[in-house]
């Protein structure tokens, strides 16, 4: 079924478009009620369902002054969304016999065996244990965006704790560890081998780094809350490791970084990949039904139950935070990240509000993007009411 409908809210006229199959009317419903009762400026949420896309829907606007519409080939980024894309991309290279998640990172990448890293597991960084959530060696402020001295930081630096104990979120080196790997076994570097072997095969709208200029131009724009939340940390509590893990980004205000030309085409695989929840979905919906979508096969039904084996369920030191984890995803984990009733659901959030995740046993790929980001430290009323909606239906 064609949505059309247009919500007047916060002194601004919403139109919301789509499509829905009408079983989903609740979550067209849903979406156009967080354009009426939350903080909503521009957002978009698919769903597909066993395959098939269900749900497809946009609306909005795309930047702060709410004057440019959200369109449907919007694309914004949706922070730690990346990892869960990334994770799931690695997982292909343990499918396909590349990597062992069981062997030392350094069997794959030698220079990394430097100051007590030899026992370093390639499962620890699957996991966020690894011990390296943030680069301590003083580099330029605008370090962030090269990749590769990050990577040769954290290969000369020594663990902050016993890798394998103790869960820190690796907020932004978790993408330089697992990139380098994917290119110690490829040749590739790691947006590269994501967009050849999952991202391209599936025709799914979602990239990390080197957008073109028409890619700048579709991006919506990112509109934080700084003020309480983990992005306030790099300046008010700089000994925090949450806001170690700011150190490389550049002196200025991070809302202006998140929308920097500098970002969007920066290799931050754990952040900065750009895409819209159409992409998402799709790419979770392939995996979530055993790892294949139209004739594509990205990895094996058993690998994707391995990846869903939980690797611990801590309180993890960045944030501050319980994480249900498996093998370079998320679990569900209720008070951090609620990803429906069903317990082996999976996926990542991203800081802000938005989500991507699947349902292996509903063999569901649900995203949901924002640009208005919340102040929450889990993924919020917004996505959740879309979800709820969802599982109503099902």
């Amino acid at each position: 079924m064609q949505f059309e409908q247009t919500v007047s809210a916060r002194g601004h006229a919403y139109r919301l478009q789509g499509t829905y199959d009408a079983a989903f009317e609740g979550v067209a419903e849903a979406f156009a009620e967080n354009f009426a009762v939350e903080e909503e400026i521009g957002a978009a949420t698919a769903v597909y369902v066993d395959g098939r896309k269900v749900v497809d829907l946009w609306g909005g606007y795309r930047d702060a002054a709410s004057s440019e519409p959200w369109r449907e080939d919007t694309i914004l980024c949706m922070m730690s969304v990346a990892k869960g894309i990334a994770g799931m991309a690695f997982n292909i290279l343990i499918d396909r016999g590349l990597v062992d998640p069981e062997k030392p990172v350094a069997h794959y990448w030698p220079e990394f065996a430097q100051n007590g890293k030899e026992g370093v597991l390639v499962r620890h960084v699957l996991d966020h244990t690894a011990g390296l959530p943030v680069v301590l060696e003083p580099l330029w402020k605008g370090a962030v965006f090269d990749c590769d001295a990050i990577v040769g930081a954290l290969e000369r630096q020594a663990p902050l704790w016993e890798p394998g104990t103790t869960a820190a979120y690796h907020i932004h080196t978790q993408g330089n560890l697992l990139g380098e790997i994917a290119r110690r076994v490829t040749g590739k570097r790691f947006p590269q081998f994501i967009a050849a072997e999952m991202t391209g095969p599936l025709g799914a709208d979602y990239q990390y780094g080197n957008l073109s200029d028409e890619d700048l131009a579709r991006c919506a724009t990112l509109v934080p809350t700084v003020e309480g939340t983990l992005l306030a940390k790099r300046d008010s509590e700089p000994d925090t490791l949450v806001a170690k893990g700011f150190t490389q980004f550049p002196d200025e205000p991070l809302p202006v970084t998140l929308n920097s030309t500098a970002w969007r085409r920066a290799e931050i695989t754990s952040a900065s990949g750009h895409g819209n929840p159409r992409a998402v979905a799709r790419i979770y919906g392939a995996v979530a039904r055993g790892g294949e979508l139209d004739g594509v096969a990205l990895m094996s039904a058993k690998t994707v139950e391995d990846m869903l084996v939980e690797q611990h369920n801590q309180f993890e030191r960045m944030q501050q935070r319980p994480y249900h984890q498996g093998r370079g995803i998320l679990l569900n984990t209720p008070v951090s990240v609620w990803m429906g009733p069903n317990s082996r659901a999976f996926g990542h959030h991203g800081f802000g509000g938005s989500i991507g995740m699947g349902d292996p046993d509903a063999k569901i790929g649900f995203s949901y993007g924002c640009n208005k980001m919340h102040a929450r430290g889990d993924n919020g009323p917004r996505a959740r009411r879309i979800i709820e909606a969802l599982y109503e239906a099902i």
